[in-house]
């Protein structure tokens, strides 16, 4: 199976079995987020999860959040956010699109205020899994989990794989590294056979302590980077909150007449294709490189019902914007 299809199954068997937020491809680093990509992260709702989701489906942009803003009174938007009045105006914009920000006018100036407080303990752990269905190839898989442990950003850290695990294979990962056996067939039929075989549970990492973020390796020398506790903790919230307004549905519907949206354990909303009898992934398989593609609209889907119907992730909250604040001035 390939590594897309075996992540697609993981992910909907978590968002079906579990009450927490399901996500893929999100950065897990502090310094450099974007050196560590993570496969898949769950997110367990703290206690005042319904205060988030009551503001916004999309994800809050850092920046707004770390303001000086607020949920008293409008602010002056030179005033709340660092950085280059270009920039600033494009968070507020983005802030305001998600429904964060409301704003208005006064003397001729943008002032801002948040629609609501933002529950910065909305969260509880974060679990970040690598998935490796071969073994066999395993890439750099070792040198990726030491990296997740020595920085120690996530709770808990696990390897999912479909291949037979072995006493060379445990002996060569970090041992805090938890290792599930994951068979997507068995996740897919009628619920009797539990799909997760775990094979060794995690160690808990210590988010709270500082960490050690390796940067880059080179021959004889490698770059590193501590994180304390204070950084640690704002790169855990970018994580969640970029978790809430992504999730793992990630991909586009392919276009052609082999495809379809299908379910997996439940969930539905995943790209199958009859010819290859898997999902896939349209960006990366699909098009006139492939043999059996045949042109034709891509079939419909609802990523947001899809998710909703399965997971805390609320599609159309309420709100908290008071009033328009005359954005048809700012269009």
């Amino acid at each position: 199976m390939s590594e897309f299809a075996f992540e697609l199954s993981l992910c909907a068997h978590l968002e079906a079995t579990t009450d927490h937020l399901v996500a893929r491809q999100l950065g897990g680093g502090v310094a450099a987020p974007g050196k560590r990509v993570l496969d898949t992260v769950l997110v367990e709702p703290g206690p005042p999860f319904a205060e988030r989701a009551a503001i916004t489906p999309e994800t809050i942009p850092a920046a707004a959040i770390e303001s000086e803003a607020g949920p008293g009174r409008f602010r002056d938007r030179r005033s709340v956010i660092d950085g280059p009045p270009r920039y600033a105006r494009r968070v507020v914009e983005r802030a305001v699109e998600a429904g964060f920000f409301e704003r208005e006018r006064r003397d001729g100036r943008e002032h801002v205020r948040q629609v609501a407080r933002y529950p910065d303990d909305w969260f509880g752990r974060l679990v970040g899994i690598e998935n490796k269905p071969d073994l066999g190839r395993p890439g750099a898989l070792a040198t990726q989990l030491r990296k997740d442990v020595s920085l120690g950003l996530l709770d808990e850290v696990v390897l999912a794989t479909e291949s037979h695990v072995t006493g060379a294979h445990l002996n060569r990962l970090p041992e805090e590294v938890g290792i599930w056996r994951f068979d997507p067939d068995a996740a897919d039929s009628d619920g009797v056979s539990d799909p997760v075989e775990v094979v060794r549970e995690p160690t808990p990492l210590a988010p709270e302590s500082t960490g050690i973020e390796l940067l880059e390796r080179h021959a004889g020398r490698a770059e590193v980077e501590p994180a304390g506790p204070a950084a640690k903790a704002t790169a855990r919230r970018r994580i969640a909150e970029r978790a809430y307004g992504k999730g793992w549905r990630t991909y586009d519907a392919p276009a052609c007449k082999h495809a379809s949206m299908t379910s997996s354990a439940g969930c539905g909303g995943l790209p199958h294709c009859s010819w290859y009898d898997r999902f896939v992934d349209a960006a990366s398989e699909c098009g006139p490189d492939c043999p059996g593609y045949e042109a034709a609209d891509a079939p419909a889907a609802d990523f947001d019902v899809d998710r909703a119907e399965t997971s805390p992730w609320v599609a159309d909250p309420t709100g908290k914007q008071r009033r328009q604040s005359g954005l048809d001035r700012f269009g």
